[in-house]
């Protein structure tokens, strides 16, 4: 499985997260290109070579340029203070893979919640004046090309520097770390460095704790690709650089240790039941399911249970407190043996079609065709789902096990 660490010593952002891709080797007309499906205009993207205290790195310019008035394909671009509705409907009417709109999406509705709570405003008002609207339509969706070219499945942090002092931004001058960054970096390690400036911005921390995991140190795994993205300023003591190291985890690991969360629930209705389990999965449950009992004066119940790394574990909790009426819950760890995951693109008789196949000490144990692109067959050809699942298993029994 290929992974991603952000080794974020001098903080992170935006367009720290393109210049470290592109110097780990992503082409800037690759990246170029697939922006270009977004038919966003006005602006510019470009890279060069910088040193920053001694160490080159790449530093991604992206400069918002003079746009026509007059221009019919532009003239809803225009307004560089974009509400979440406006950008959500840009990424999803590109031309990009479902995947890059869906995580792009995912990471602005974060930007606007955690804008909404600052202003104490709903998120549909929140208006992108921080976060520069284009700047950071180009910076986050690039970030997500860039994963997905790279074929990135799993992404790390490391603890992560804010730096101090105050920063201005378009209400004011505020203290470091911005109070959007702040809500963003919830539950996560935050590392204390003495350097007064903004170093991690609301762009950068959202991206990466949308998407990754923090971690304590550098995870195990095989080097393929070093990249370091240049900030805006230098620093003589630490270089205002983001490392970036592709690479794969063992694939003979087959066990992990896990938490089971659990707590017993009498009083709740299904609708609220089926809010808490979508929270536990946005709070980083790698699964959640109810289970009915029967409990004291033969009430009906139900076990609300999730699976959970120890990242994860406290935003859990939290979540089953703040969301449930529980009282206490229960917790215990467990070790599971799993499958080795790997993606692969195969031909079928639809077409190019994502696979997930899963690998018990090297061999095909299991594979199972992506369900987004299964449903975009079915919807383009007008047939039913469960026919296009049973004529794609049946390709790709031919594809994979001989």
């Amino acid at each position: 499985m290929k992974i991603v660490y952000f080794d974020c010593f001098s903080g992170i952002s935006g367009d720290m997260i393109l210049g470290a891709f592109v110097d780990a080797g992503l082409d800037i007309n690759f990246l170029q290109e697939q922006l270009a499906q977004l038919h966003l205009h006005g602006y510019e993207i470009s890279a060069e070579k910088v040193k920053r205290a001694g160490i080159c790195g790449t530093k991604v310019h992206v400069i918002i340029s003079h746009m026509d008035k007059h221009s019919h394909s532009t003239h809803h671009h225009h307004d560089s203070h974009l509400n979440f509705s406006g950008i959500k409907t840009i990424i999803e009417n590109s031309n990009l893979h479902h995947d890059i709109k869906y995580d792009g999406v995912r990471i602005f509705q974060r930007l606007a919640e955690v804008e909404a709570k600052v202003h104490n405003i709903s998120p549909e008002k929140v208006h992108f004046h921080e976060v520069g609207a284009i700047d950071s339509i180009v910076d986050i969706v690039g970030s997500v090309i860039a994963i997905k070219h790279f074929g990135i499945e799993k992404i790390y942090f490391s603890p992560i520097p804010t730096g101090h002092g105050y920063t201005k931004c378009e209400h004011g001058t505020f203290p470091v770390p911005a109070p959007a960054t702040a809500e963003l970096l919830k539950m996560q390690l935050l590392k204390s460095v003495d350097i007064e400036k903004e170093l991690t911005t609301p762009t950068g921390a959202a991206i990466i704790t949308t998407l990754g995991e923090g971690l304590h140190t550098t995870p195990e795994m095989r080097i393929l690709q070093i990249g370091y993205g240049a900030g805006s300023n230098d620093n003589p003591t630490v270089p205002n650089l983001l490392r970036i190291l592709i690479g794969e985890v063992t694939p003979n690991i087959a066990s992990d240790e896990m938490w089971i969360v659990e707590t017993n629930i009498d009083n709740m209705s299904g609708e609220v039941l089926g809010y808490v389990m979508e929270k536990l999965f946005e709070a980083g449950a790698v699964d959640a399911y109810f289970t009915p009992i029967q409990m004291k004066k033969g009430r009906p119940g139900i076990i609300i249970s999730a699976i959970v790394a120890e990242s994860s574990l406290s935003a859990v909790e939290l979540v089953l407190f703040n969301q449930t009426t529980t009282f206490g819950i229960r917790k215990y760890k467990v070790v599971r043996t799993i499958l080795t995951r790997e993606f692969k693109e195969v031909d079928s008789q639809f077409g190019k079609i994502k696979v997930k196949i899963g690998k018990f000490n090297g061999d095909i144990k299991s594979f199972s065709p992506e369900y987004e692109d299964c449903k975009k067959i079915a919807e383009e050809r007008g047939i039913p789902l469960k026919q296009v699942y049973s004529i794609i298993s049946k390709d790709l029994e031919n594809i994979i096990l001989l």
